[in-house]
């Protein structure tokens, strides 16, 4: 499994960005995904996730403000971010949550910059 996440850029405050992270493989839509965010020194942090049914989560810091969705046809996840703030600065991966016997799996990441 490979995931491939693309979007990021630079982008002023108050700005929005679209990320999206392509995934192989066939069955997609059987795992929950997630988006997470990580800043030099700092240990990565959780953003937001979908179930397998399209149910989220979103850290409470970004509610509001970043959506994930995902299309399933596309193999795709979704992060829109609204609203962006300095503070959103960071290299964000997607993941796909391990499910029974199958593990985990992240993407490389895509740089988030947010100026003031």
């Amino acid at each position: 499994v490979q995931l491939q996440a693309s979007g990021g850029g630079l982008v002023q405050a108050g700005g929005s960005l679209r990320l999206s992270c392509a995934a192989s493989g066939s069955t997609f839509s059987r795992y929950a995904m997630g988006w997470y965010r990580q800043t030099p020194g700092n240990k990565r942090e959780w953003v937001a996730s979908i179930s397998s049914g399209g149910a989220t989560n979103h850290e409470d810091s970004v509610e509001g403000r970043f959506t994930i969705s995902r299309d399933n046809a596309k193999n795709t996840v979704y992060l829109q971010m609204n609203s962006l703030k300095p503070e959103d600065t960071a290299v964000y991966s997607c993941r796909r949550y391990g499910l029974g016997r199958d593990k985990e799996y992240w993407g490389q990441g895509t740089q988030v910059t947010v100026s003031s």
